[in-house]
Formats: structure tokens, C-alpha cells, sequence
């Protein structure tokens, strides 16, 4: 298997395979989002995409497409071609009995039932294999798949809203609204490639939020509704709660702590079943699900990519204990004052060495707001990119 060198061609292809890639961005769930080009030459002969669980792969619709025309081309693929029989038969097998001559993927497919048996296979029926082409670009289109299969953990990706002096809401809890019309419409695009939008019941209590994805249907067809989930250590949250009332699943996570000291915690229990699945977890020392048993329990759930909308005090947990992937911060142009609540809460920090330092990764004017986008910095011990 080779890394190049490659033409300006197969940077075009790769490039048409990412975008066709992205048209998947919120239908995929579980599955990673996927493109494929097949050309002659310089020809393109047959394209497609993975549009959703169940269906056909990418490779699947570029060799339907394609037709006699796919046997001697190139199929340039975004993901490294499967080699298991899952809901559909393995890509690479496809790809051998289409008897095309090269294939050229951007990211190698972690998942253990893959990870370079496809690869493999494909060598073993004498096809040339080239990888690493738009890598970069490629894994942007996977983050949480990729980190799932790697650590058995979505990728947590928080957000936060702020005026410019750092503040979410006034004295009062008032907080509608920091940000404007077009921020708060990007924040429904980003839910909706996500497969879990997370919350604590602090803002259940506060907002009574919906916590859905309002946006019109996607060109692949409906989206999958992404699971709702609440951090509720003593299950406070109302039987009548708006979250329940708009479709998709709700998990409830509760703190065995609670579960132990609390004589009313079974009666909530049985009220909530009724609406939601609840799971107790262990407890941290703050008495509240242990954030690394959470991520792991949604990891086991198929769960990609976690959005996190929460208060000061959960968001700052995610931060604390390193859990948080990419940050999402929009900045309205706005003063709030020094009453006004925070963006966090974090335990203090008394050396700057300490303070995590986050690299900015995009910059963005949303509407009259900036939205930065912030991974973890190599001083962390986190790449950034």
C-alpha cells in the first residue's frame, strides 16, 4: 500500500468524494459519513454516497452508477472499504468483483472488524491500494465515528454563548437572547449532525428546553432524531417536561447516590419510565453521574458525536476533567456586566500553567455574532487539529 505520489486528478476526485461525503453529515448515524468517485482517467464514470444505516454504501452507488465502465478504473473512497457482512455486503468485496484496477482511500477504518483488512483484501486480489490522500479533510467528515472506534467514546463537542465580556445571562437567569437569529440557527445545524444532545437538570429546570433539531428535512430524507439526554442525579425532571413532547428518545441519567439516599427517588423513577429510558450511573464526588461512565454508556449506544448544552457548572465539568473535544463558542457583541452569571465554573486555578489552553481551529462571522471553534492545545497533551 502506498501514500503517493499523487496527481492533481486524484486530488480532484478525493475532493468530489469528500464533498459527496458531506451529504450524508446528518443521516449516517451510527455509520460514518462516506463518499466515492470512480473514474478512467481522468473521467468520472460513477459517484455516490452513504446516505443512511441499512442502505447501500458509497462504493455501492458509484459501481451502480459506473456500470461495465468501473472494471480497470480508479475508485477514490473516503473511508478505507469494509470487509465485513454487516446490514450490507463488504465494500471491498465489491470492489474486487467490479474489477477495478486502483483504489485510493483518505483515512484508514479504524473499526476492528476493518482496520486494514479491507485494504488487504483488495491487495490480495492484485488492486493497487494508495492511502492518506486528504486525510485531514476526510477525518474532519468522521470525528466522532473515529474516536468511537479508537476509545469506545463519542466526540464531545461543547457549546457556549457569551457576551463579549464573558457572561451568559444576567443576575436574574435572563438570558434570551445573548446571541442572535443566525447563531441560533447555525446551533440547529450543528445539532443536527450530531447523534445525542446532552443537557443537566439545572437548565431542565431553568429553560424547560425542547433540546430538538428545527431545520427542514435533509436531502437525503428524514434525519434521524438525535437522542436527548439529561444529567439528573435525583430525577427532578417534570413527567410534563416540553423534551418529551417532540419526538425522539430521551435517556435520563441519575447517580446511584441518590438512587441510596433518596425515599422518593423510586416514585420519580416510575413516573419518568413512562416517558424516557433512566439509567443510574455511579457518582462522582459531587454526587452527580460520573461523566466518564456517561460518555461510555453512549459510546456503547452508537452515539458519534455529543453535543453538550448545558449550565455553567456541567460545561465546566466536561472542561475540568478533559472530556471536551472541540469547543463551540459564540460571541455576541454584547456587555452584560460583572453581576451577570459566567461562562463556566471551574475549580480555581492558581498558576496560569494550569489553565487549559485551547487552540482556535476556525473563525467564523455568524449574523452579527463570531462563533470560534477551540480544540484542546498540544500543551494539554491534545493535538489541535
Amino acid at each position: 500500500m502506498t501514500c503517493g505520489p499523487f496527481t492533481e486528478f486524484d486530488r480532484a476526485a478525493m475532493a468530489r468524494a469528500v464533498a459527496l461525503a458531506g451529504k450524508g453529515l446528518t443521516t449516517t448515524h451510527p455509520n460514518p459519513r462516506v463518499g466515492c468517485v470512480i473514474a478512467r482517467g481522468e473521467r468520472i464514470v460513477g459517484e455516490g454516497w452513504h446516505e443512511r444505516a441499512g442502505e447501500p454504501h458509497a462504493e455501492i452507488h458509484a459501481l451502480r452508477a459506473a456500470g461495465a465502465e468501473a472494471s480497470g478504473a480508479t475508485a477514490y473512497v473516503t473511508l478505507e472499504p469494509c470487509s465485513h457482512q454487516g446490514r450490507t455486503g463488504p465494500c471491498a468485496e465489491a470492489l474486487i468483483a467490479a474489477h477495478v484496477a486502483r483504489v485510493v482511500f483518505a483515512v484508514p477504518d479504524p473499526d476492528p472488524r476493518v482496520n486494514g483488512r479491507g485494504a488487504q483484501m483488495l491487495r490480495n486480489a492484485g488492486i493497487e491500494v494508495a492511502c492518506g490522500l486528504l486525510e485531514r479533510q476526510a477525518t474532519e467528515l468522521n470525528p466522532g465515528f473515529l474516536k468511537r472506534m479508537r476509545t469506545g467514546r463519542p466526540w464531545v463537542r461543547v457549546k457556549l454563548a457569551m457576551s463579549l465580556d464573558g457572561r451568559t445571562a444576567l443576575a436574574g437567569g435572563a438570558s434570551r437572547w445573548i446571541t442572535g437569529e443566525a447563531a441560533r440557527e447555525d446551533v440547529q445545524h450543528w445539532r443536527a449532525r450530531s447523534s445525542a444532545l446532552l443537557t443537566g437538570i439545572g437548565t431542565m429546570l431553568a429553560d424547560d428546553p425542547r433540546l430538538d433539531v428545527r431545520l427542514p428535512a435533509a436531502p437525503a430524507g428524514p434525519r434521524p432524531e438525535p437522542l436527548r439526554v439529561v444529567l439528573d442525579s435525583r430525577l427532578k425532571t417534570p413527567p410534563d417536561a416540553r423534551i418529551f413532547c417532540t419526538g425522539g428518545a430521551v435517556l435520563i441519567l441519575a447517580s446511584q447516590t441518590a438512587a441510596g439516599r433518596d425515599g422518593d427517588f423510586d416514585l420519580r423513577r416510575a413516573r419518568l419510565v413512562q416517558h424516557a429510558a433512566v439509567e443510574v450511573l455511579a457518582a462522582d464526588g459531587r454526587g452527580r453521574p460520573r461523566l466518564s461512565d456517561v460518555l461510555d454508556l453512549l459510546g456503547r449506544q452508537e452515539v458519534n458525536e455529543l453535543w453538550v448544552e448545558a449550565g455553567a457548572r456541567l460545561a465546566g465539568a466536561f472542561l475540568e476533567h478533559c472530556l471536551a473535544d472541540e469547543l463551540l463558542l459564540y460571541v455576541a457583541p454584547k456587555v452584560l456586566g460583572p453581576q451577570a452569571r459566567p461562562l463556566l465554573e471551574l475549580q480555581e486555578i492558581r498558576e496560569l500553567r494550569e489553565a487549559p489552553g485551547f487552540a482556535i481551529v476556525e473563525v467564523s462571522r455568524i449574523g452579527e455574532d463570531v462563533r470560534l471553534r477551540l480544540r484542546p492545545s498540544h500543551e494539554n497533551g491534545v493535538p489541535a487539529g
